[in-house]
């Protein structure tokens, strides 16, 4: 997947509009599908061990104090066990990274990874990720079908590289670059 350089025009023409519900829900999905996110892979501990989780719902939230928030489903097995957890780690993933995205997405348990290594609060922090933050639980929020979740970051570090994006359900990575108009 590649996304076109800002410079080159794209078809202009006005979609319909429509009203969200369950008729539409479809056309809800794709029309978010629209804005392209970055992946992330959150771990905590749970009752049963180690806990991960694959999930583009992301965002930076305040620098002071430090904050972030991500949005898991309550659809989700691992639902309970995330908006509970007093610590967390988000891992932002790079371009490089799908397989370990993909991992995450399948498998919450399967910690049998090269370079895994355990925080000061005994949370999973995965190698070569493009930059994590290793959070203590500020508040939970409700979100309809998902919570917010908001952490205060403790620590954070990152490296250069280009990230892996998710848009339209589909991985990709930016293959002409940025542009900063």
């Amino acid at each position: 997947m590649s996304f076109a350089r800002a410079d080159r025009m794209t078809d202009l023409t006005e979609p319909s509009t429509f009203v969200p519900g369950p008729a539409t829900e479809r056309a809800f999905r794709d029309a978010l599908g629209a804005y392209a996110t970055g992946v992330t892979v959150i771990t905590t501990k749970s009752d049963v061990g180690p806990l991960g989780i694959t999930a583009n719902s992301f965002a930076s939230l305040s620098l002071d104090p430090p904050l972030v928030l991500w949005s898991p489903a309550r659809f989700s097995r691992r639902f309970e066990a995330f908006t509970a957890a007093p610590h967390f780690a988000i891992h932002v993933l790079g371009a490089d990274q799908m397989a370990l995205g993909r991992h995450f997405a399948k498998q919450g348990h399967a910690f049998d990874l090269p370079g895994v290594a355990l925080n000061a609060q005994g949370i999973p922090v995965l190698p070569g990720c493009l930059a994590v933050f290793e959070c203590a639980l500020e508040a939970v929020h409700e979100g309809g079908d998902h919570a917010i979740v908001v952490g205060r970051v403790l620590s954070a570090r990152h490296r250069a590289g280009a990230p892996l994006v998710f848009h339209g359900g589909l991985y990709g990575g930016f293959g002409d670059g940025f542009s900063r108009d």
